[in-house]
């Protein structure tokens, strides 16, 4: 089948690379002009990392991973609150887990179509409308053209979710956090290999050092309403404004924000949909059901649904109605329970007032006695979900 793929990242990529292992002829199409860098850091881990261990990405990734020695979190004057050991996640997960950058992680899914794939870059989906034998696609630019199905990969502000399911309104929850990530060049001072984090009242930041002498800063804050996603002005005044009287480096981090090579922002909202699927078209990652950046495993669920989809398409040759169905069946109530589980965890992302910001610090500290943090971290990295036997092995 002719399948159009809206949206190169992460989950785009990842159901490319199956669907054409299936047979199928993918077309990805994204809307920014190359693949999209900068970003933040991820804990990778779990069936998404078996995704990627069947795409013969790990070596890969081990490489351009960070193998993180300490996550420090330090006061207002800098010295050290908690301390806590990643190789505890990693042993949690048996050595089955990786901290990347997300642009990282997208750029080598991206790699493993080996060019085989069409890819339009510049470029979105104006109008879709569906038929008996297929979907006539009308685009921003090029030339109408007609596929079988399409999948919408597109993100949390997805289009094709718009066009056939509705305003993005009807499916967003609100957790009242904003995140922005970016990266400078020479920014001291510089712990190599650790993540540094603080918070206060209303926000958490992290800062790491990357290669190259690179440091990348993620800001996580209680923030109500829209945000600026495609201004980069108005962007950088947000985060002045709703951090203008914080502590510790964040003024010196704020004064770095016009040499950052990108500057991501965003709501750290969820999407919940009754249906993923719609006649000739699905929905993956984030555009179907976006855990936000509170549950930590967005990346690794979404690269899960793509292979899922992918998985059932090519067991149901000629019927995609049946593996829509089934794609559905395996995924909604896992997903679901992963978002519900992301609910309580603002209070680590920007603690709403001085109680949460109490029980943060004593949970971190808690972190450091080696029993309790097995016994935390254990049913933090329980994965519930499975993948289908690829057809034919």
């Amino acid at each position: 089948m002719r399948v159009l793929v809206v949206g190169a990242g992460i989950a785009g990529s990842t159901v490319a690379h199956w669907l054409q292992k299936a047979g199928h002829q993918p077309t990805l199409l994204e809307r920014s002009h190359g693949l999209r860098r900068g970003g933040y850091l991820i804990d990778f881990w779990g069936t998404g990392f078996d995704v990627a261990e069947r795409m013969d990405l790990v070596p890969r990734l081990r490489r351009e991973g960070y193998p993180l020695a300490e996550a420090r979190d330090v006061a207002l004057d800098g010295h050290r609150i908690a301390s806590l050991d990643p190789q505890q996640f990693v042993a949690g997960t048996s050595g089955r887990y990786v901290s990347i950058l997300r642009s990282d992680l997208a750029a080598a899914i991206h790699d493993s179509l080996e060019g085989d794939v069409e890819t339009i870059f510049g470029d979105t989906v104006a109008r879709l409308t569906e038929g008996e034998r297929g979907v006539h696609i009308e685009f921003l630019h090029a030339a109408p053209r007609e596929f079988d199905l399409v999948v919408g990969a597109d993100g949390l502000h997805s289009r094709v979710r718009e066009l056939i399911f509705g305003e993005e309104s009807r499916f967003e929850r609100d957790l009242g956090i904003a995140v922005a990530a970016f990266d400078v060049d020479g920014y001291r001072p510089r712990d190599e290999l650790v993540a540094v984090l603080h918070a206060e009242v209303g926000f958490q930041a992290i800062r790491v050092a990357l290669r190259d002498d690179l440091t990348m800063f993620m800001l996580t804050f209680r923030h109500q309403g829209p945000v600026p996603t495609d201004d980069l002005d108005a962007q950088r005044d947000l985060l002045r404004s709703s951090l203008a009287e914080a502590g510790w480096e964040i003024p010196a981090i704020l004064h770095e924000l016009p040499r950052a090579r990108t500057l991501y922002l965003d709501r750290a909202n969820q999407i919940r949909m009754p249906s993923w699927t719609s006649g000739r078209v699905a929905l993956i990652g984030d555009a179907a059901a976006s855990p936000s950046l509170l549950a930590g495993q967005g990346s690794a669920l979404a690269m899960v649904e793509a292979y899922v989809l992918a998985a059932e398409l090519a067991a149901t040759p000629g019927d995609h109605r049946r593996a829509f169905d089934a794609y559905e069946r395996r995924l909604m109530p896992m997903i679901a329970s992963k978002q519900d589980a992301a609910h309580g965890l603002g209070i680590v992302f920007a603690p709403a007032n001085r109680r949460d910001l109490l029980l943060r610090s004593v949970g971190m500290k808690l972190m450091n006695i080696r029993p309790l943090a097995g016994l935390m971290l254990g049913r933090s990295l329980r994965d519930q979900a499975g993948l289908p036997t690829w057809p034919g092995r």
